[in-house]
């Protein structure tokens, strides 16, 4: 009988590659492509051997050419990090335009059904609290973070299109906070920042008064959840994330006291567009899939960092 086939785009990536593990541990055939542009190969260095998974670097806002049967793609391949896409705003935009394009045409070509990473931050500045998939979002389209979230955005809206006018099979999941091993360790995101800052001793850095809030999710329960969506058939958006809802300077403080670091905590100004609150609704998310998380913080920060203290 032939193994089943995943593409993973952004397959290097940490979230990309903590579920490549997981398909192939399942049995599935996986083919990754990742342009390393915040991917690395030490993420995949664990599957290089493996005979069912393969390795090719493509940067997806170009054509994706695939050879042979495909069953699943999954396009995870983009700059997630608010240090990445502002850095590389027009990347970003790109790879949420025209990759989420190719990978859903690669869908269409091969008959596969097609999941998109799509993100929390679609709902930006939220207006409704905890966030629900039915709500429309409250986003600044031309402020420093719009090429993120209306990228992300655009790649939903032409998800549903594909799925209506070619009936291809598609899932969206909206991804809040996620962390875990292999998130990089300046990576922007305030769980490696804190971790990063705690193991060096260095000053952490809240920015405006620290009352902002959000929710953390750890990436096995991430992954756990993208498998139960990909298997169970929902084509429309679903919420993916760990509705425990922790302020900055909470987190701030949990971490120096289980690094048990001499850091100290400073007090930078608000970046533009900073979500006061985020917290998902996963209602749907535990009617449809039967899932919810199950790492807690505490837990889930006692594996990252001894992650980060083996790799800082």
């Amino acid at each position: 009988m032939r193994k089943k086939t995943v593409v993973v785009t952004g397959g290097a990536g940490f979230i990309g590659s903590h579920l490549c593990d997981r398909l192939i541990s399942k049995g599935f055939k996986v083919i990754c492509l990742d342009n390393f542009i915040t991917g690395t190969p030490d993420n995949i260095s664990q599957l290089s051997k493996n005979k069912d998974f393969i390795f090719i670097r493509h940067n997806v806002t170009t054509f994706i050419k695939i050879k042979g049967n495909v069953d699943y793609v999954l396009h995870f391949a983009s700059l997630a990090s608010p240090r990445d896409y502002l850095q590389y705003p027009i990347q970003t935009l790109k790879s949420g335009s025209l990759g989420t394009h190719n990978a859903l045409g690669l869908a269409k070509e091969k008959k596969a059904v097609f999941l998109l990473a799509s993100t929390s931050e679609i709902y930006g500045d939220p207006l409704v609290h905890p966030q629900t998939e039915t709500y429309w979002g409250h986003v600044n389209c031309v402020g420093v973070r719009g090429c993120y979230d209306e990228s992300k955005r655009f790649a939903e809206a032409l998800t549903m299109a594909y799925h209506r006018i070619h009936k291809i099979d598609t899932r969206i999941v909206r991804i809040f906070n996620t962390y875990g091993p292999r998130m990089r360790l300046q990576d922007g995101r305030v769980v490696p920042n804190f971790i990063y800052q705690s193991l060096k001793g260095l000053p952490i850095t809240v920015y405006g008064r620290g009352e902002q809030t959000r929710s953390f999710c750890y990436i096995d329960d991430l992954v756990e959840g993208l498998l139960r969506l990909l298997a169970r058939g929902v084509n429309s958006p679903v919420n993916l994330g760990n509705p425990r809802e922790f302020t900055i300077l909470q987190l701030a403080k949990l971490l120096i006291e289980m690094t048990s670091a001499k850091s100290r905590i400073v007090f930078k100004p608000l970046p533009e567009d900073d979500p006061k609150q985020r917290q998902p609704d996963i209602g749907l998310a535990k009617k449809i899939l039967k899932w919810q998380p199950k790492v807690c913080l505490a837990e889930g920060l006692t594996k990252t960092i001894a992650w980060f203290r083996e790799n800082i």
